[in-house]
């Protein structure tokens, strides 16, 4: 079955797509926070007015104006502050590290496939061709299912491997944070691919014994940005629920999203998704900070579902032999500038500095008027953002993202990096992004942390976190533990294929 024909991207790559939105910014968003966050002040300001013209037809005494106008100046100052959603902090995360049975060279991977009866040679050599341009290392895993031949696809497999990556991470978050299961307020867990009756959140909840009162939500279905979604609804559930935890648990069975055909639009993900998963810890507790390693500063979510040809740029579905698999179309880079462009546009507008949107604006007046031949500036995220954790799609796309973000190779080294050690984890990648910085100890107090998730549909959520305290020492208790010490490699670097 061939994928759905889509338009390609032929004459601007990613990198131009995104530069060129950026560009635009300030035509639409010069201001961070348009129309509808003005309506308080708007309504006070008709308050304000009306009661002013009461006054001055009563003719009341000039005292009653000065406090009425004091009145004002104090509401608008401790206005905000009072009604002020209660900041959101991460206590700590973990992330899975597979045990070494699990890992994967690419022989081993060419061998098994080679004896998987449903292959034929065309398929093997094609994924053979997508792992050696792929960016991976020898180093990835695979569970145990997917290492047997033919693999085992079945339903107590996946519950298996659920178990198998699921649990450990709950054991050691609770430990890092010294809590019990029964501590824990809200629950949510993100898989994609597969989504059991019970639920994998109801899994969780029993093998744990937790509260009969727990919050607990299961997210399927939502592809690689749904680490960020379940991010960001936590955060919603944590607005309204005072003194709380809630853990966030991201993570792929890759055993249920194995495919056995000889599609090559469905083989991507045989060759590209790896294990992983990850565990986040957040609180509203304000004596968290204490303890805390990051507070949550900005969410973001887009999505162009609404568009039929980016919906059917990655879509799960059967083969003409009835094979279940994810067709990959051609269209998805193309799709996937477009999402990012909107996405990017309105992030931008929201975190940029006033004085880069100025230097934007200067430049465009001077390019009207003085010299036409003058380039437009193009505001910096970097002016903003110190970090950044970007989709592990592969090195085309990071390397894309970064050129139209204006990053250079430091910036985009725990993403390459995490591609090359882990593969592609889907929506857990961005936490061992987050963990490699870590070990590096590069993330001090204060700097913030753009953590950027794309996933099907298309969608496109993006986290801004605040460090809230340097972070030192965090490489004893983390996957990159035992190698922290031989990256950067020279494997990934911008010469190397993509």
């Amino acid at each position: 079955m061939d994928p759905r024909p889509l338009p390609e991207l032929k004459h601007d790559s990613l990198s131009n797509i995104i530069s060129s939105f950026l560009s635009k910014m300030l035509s639409n968003h010069l201001y961070p926070t348009p129309g509808l966050e003005l309506l308080p002040f708007s309504a006070l300001i008709l308050v304000l007015v009306s009661f002013e013209t009461l006054f001055i037809f009563q003719k009341w005494e000039p005292i009653f104006h000065i406090l009425l106008l004091f009145c004002f100046l104090l509401f608008s100052v401790l206005g905000p502050l009072a009604f002020k959603s209660p900041s959101v902090y991460l206590v700590d995360f973990s992330c899975f590290k597979p045990p070494s049975f699990c890992k994967v060279s690419f022989s081993h991977f060419i061998e098994h496939a080679s004896l998987i009866e449903s292959f034929d040679s065309e398929s093997v050599e094609f994924m053979a061709k997508i792992l050696a341009s792929s960016g991976l290392s020898e180093e990835t895993y695979l569970p145990p299912g997917l290492h047997c031949i033919p693999p085992k696809t079945h339903q107590r497999e996946y519950i298996k491997e659920a178990e198998m990556v699921l649990f450990p991470l709950m054991d050691d978050l609770l430990s890092k944070a010294k809590l019990t299961p029964c501590d824990i307020d809200i629950l949510i867990i993100n898989c994609s691919g597969f989504c059991p009756s019970p639920s994998l959140s109801s899994i969780i909840v029993g093998k744990y014994s937790m509260r009969s009162d727990v919050k607990s939500y299961n997210l399927s279905g939502m592809g690689c940005s749904a680490g960020a979604i379940g991010i960001d609804l936590a955060q919603n559930l944590l607005t309204t629920n005072k003194n709380s935890y809630a853990i966030v648990l991201s993570t792929e069975i890759l055993s249920a999203g194995w495919y056995s055909g000889n599609e090559r639009s469905m083989l991507l993900l045989n060759s590209l998704f790896r294990m992983g998963s990850a565990a986040v810890l957040l609180t509203n507790k304000k004596e968290a900070i204490k303890s805390s390693k990051y507070r949550l500063l900005r969410t973001l979510r887009t999505q162009t579902a609404f568009e039929d040809k980016a919906y059917l740029t990655a879509i799960r579905e059967e083969d003409d032999s009835g094979k279940l698999g994810v067709t990959i179309s051609k269209g998805l880079l193309q799709a996937a500038g477009e999402i990012l462009r909107s996405h990017i546009t309105i992030l931008g507008s929201q975190i940029v500095p006033f004085s880069e949107k100025l230097k934007h604006v200067v430049s465009i007046i001077g390019k009207k008027f003085i010299d036409k031949s003058g380039e437009i500036y193009i505001p910096s995220f970097k002016t903003a953002i110190q970090h950044f954790c970007l989709p592990t799609s592969g090195r085309a796309l990071i390397r894309e993202i970064a050129k139209g973000l204006k990053l250079d190779e430091r910036d985009i080294e725990a993403s390459l990096m995490t591609l090359h050690r882990f593969g592609n984890q889907s929506s857990s990648s961005m936490w061992y992004e987050l963990a490699y910085m870590e070990a590096k100890e590069r993330v001090k107090k204060g700097d913030r942390v753009l953590l950027l998730g794309m996933g099907t549909g298309p969608k496109c959520n993006s986290l801004i976190w605040e460090s809230v305290r340097p972070m030192v020492g965090e490489s004893k208790n983390n996957p990159w533990t035992d190698c922290i010490h031989l990256y950067p490699i020279e494997a990934v670097s911008p010469n190397s294929p993509a």
